[in-house]
């Protein structure tokens, strides 16, 4: 009798709880729908008494947009005029000429051009400033995007009039639009007789294969230790990530597993494939802007303790995005799940469900992570992006370098290079002379630029503090005395920071002869990241010491 007495109460407790979920979910409906019908009634209030004219398709977009921004900053909205943008995002071609067009003081300049692309082959310059495209003034013309009108159907040409550093008149480039393909690795080469180096900057389309390629390349030139450069790579797609693992673990390895609310969605992925190598000595080279897919492949790394991690923590973003169609063309990109890596854990580093008072994300408090452990039982942490085995300072710019950098001053020697210099040693070789790098501090010695040190924003603040206080009478002499002192001055500045300038000078110049990959090259000497690398695989007592925990 007990028995069937519990039996009841459980199916009751049952059935009430069904209901309530069932009452919830339709409550949930309800309130959609009454906000919804606000929402439409409000619209054509506004649209018929508005004292001004209305857009209707860029007032929707903003409202869409500040409605998921209160959510994370992965979940977005894809207008119809922005599906082609989508698609280049996530497959890396575009119809177009292959020029990157930025924007300095009210011109749009060519900022690189892609090798092999309809830009290059036509003759365009890096610095060239485009005035027209197909006649239109796109100085006259705010409400056009340049970019956007480089773009078009393969096999038409666009005529584009552009001033170029050394030349008085505006001269005319025609370029015959094709398919350009963005590539997932602008470079990789030999670093020395036996360390190859892979540079992944995205996870779209085919990263997988370009990697594999690469890989292959460089073993062809006997290469026998790696390394995989995911520095500044923000990731992409997942099954790029799972697919470049796999180049490195054995099939049927799990690499990553999603979590959501829909639970039929959730997943584990292995790899599929048999491995192109397991025992190759691998590094992987990480920053703080290494997010996404690239902490999927270097989180794996880690865990199955197949390479050791140099660089700094990476972004800490753990979150799983869903495309979904709309109507009328449009699509959203939406967070739908967690995912997790082979140790378990979860490296998302900001709590978006969780805001604090103000409205902002918090991040993961360290004391609250938790361990997890490699399969060699190495200690590893969640909750913050993935932690390098070797952790190295990242470079801060000094004030000066960003101050050239920003005003463009660094951009605009290199353009003033080139028309100079016709040809230049290879990049890894060449290097500014002392009388060269002194050219540069003659030119840029009446250009406008201007910096605050840390050091005198630091006086400013105490100087501002001693007054609030009212102590700034008994200490302004001293005050003064150090403000002289320390006051900056460029010509100074330029002899103490010359190590850094001539490095960027070096860099953004060979770049003008030999693109990205010239970019590239120029940085092997100086890469902190690099060195270290280099330096630990030659001590390999070191890193297989470091893979086993000790």
């Amino acid at each position: 009798m007990k028995l069937r007495k519990k039996i009841i109460l459980g199916a009751s407790a049952l059935l009430v709880a069904g209901g309530l979920t069932a009452y919830k979910q339709d409550d949930r409906f309800f309130e959609i729908a009454r906000n919804l019908d606000i929402y439409a009634t409000m619209f054509k209030e506004l649209n018929m008494y508005y004292v001004d004219e209305v857009n209707p398709n860029r007032m929707v977009k903003t409202s869409i947009d500040a409605m998921l921004k209160s959510l994370d900053p992965y979940t977005n909205f894809y207008a119809e005029d922005d599906i082609e943008d989508y698609m280049t995002m996530t497959t890396g071609r575009y119809n177009g000429i292959g020029a990157m067009i930025g924007s300095r003081q009210d011109k749009s300049i060519v900022m690189m051009l892609y090798e092999g692309t309809p830009a290059e082959k036509s003759g365009l310059q890096i610095g060239d400033e485009i005035v027209k495209i197909d006649g239109v003034d796109i100085k006259a013309r705010r409400d056009v995007d340049p970019s956007k009108l480089l773009r078009g159907q393969t096999g038409t040409a666009v005529k584009l009039t552009v001033k170029r550093f050394g030349q008085k008149d505006p001269i005319d480039v025609s370029v015959m639009r094709d398919v350009v393909k963005m590539t997932n690795v602008p470079y990789h080469g030999m670093l020395n007789d036996e360390v190859g180096y892979i540079d992944l900057k995205d996870f779209m389309a085919a990263a997988g294969r370009e990697v594999r390629a690469a890989y292959q390349d460089l073993k062809g030139k006997g290469m026998k230790k790696l390394v995989l450069d995911l520095r500044e790579n923000p990731g992409g797609l997942l099954d790029q990530a799972i697919d470049i693992s796999n180049i490195f673990i054995p099939r049927g390895s799990e690499v990553v597993t999603t979590k959501g609310k829909v639970t039929e969605w959730n997943k584990s992925y292995a790899a599929l494939s048999p491995a192109l190598d397991t025992d190759m000595p691998v590094i992987v080279l990480t920053n703080n802007h290494s997010a996404s897919a690239a902490e999927i492949v270097s989180g794996v790394i880690q865990d199955y303790d197949r390479g050791v991690l140099i660089g700094q923590r990476t972004y800490g973003k753990g979150l799983v995005q869903t495309t979904r169609p709309l109507s009328f063309g449009t699509r959203m990109k939406i967070t739908t799940a967690k995912y997790y890596i082979p140790s378990g854990r979860c490296i998302q580093a900001i709590d978006y469900s969780h805001r604090n008072a103000d409205g902002s994300a918090g991040k993961i408090a360290d004391s609250l992570r938790t361990a997890f452990k490699t399969k060699a039982g190495r200690p590893v942490f969640d909750g913050g992006g993935v932690t390098p085995d070797i952790e190295i300072e990242a470079v801060t710019p000094t004030p000066l370098a960003q101050s050239l950098t920003s005003k463009g001053l660094i951009f605009d020697y290199a353009v003033k290079y080139h028309h100079d210099h016709p040809t230049i040693k290879p990049a890894r070789e060449f290097r500014l002379t002392d009388a060269e790098y002194q050219d540069f501090v003659k030119w840029a010695g009446d250009k406008e630029y201007d910096y605050t040190t840390q050091v005198e924003k630091d006086l400013g603040t105490l100087e501002a503090s001693a007054k609030k206080e009212k102590y700034f009478d008994q200490i302004q002499d001293q005050l003064k005395a150090l403000k002289s002192k320390m006051s900056h001055s460029k010509d100074a500045d330029m002899k103490t920071f010359q190590a850094e300038i001539r490095t960027l000078l070096e860099g953004e110049i060979a770049s003008q002869y030999y693109f990205q990959k010239g970019l590239k090259e120029s940085s092997f000497g100086t890469d902190p990241d690099l060195k270290a690398a280099l330096k630990l695989f030659g001590d390999m007592a070191r890193y297989e010491k470091i893979l086993k925990g000790k």
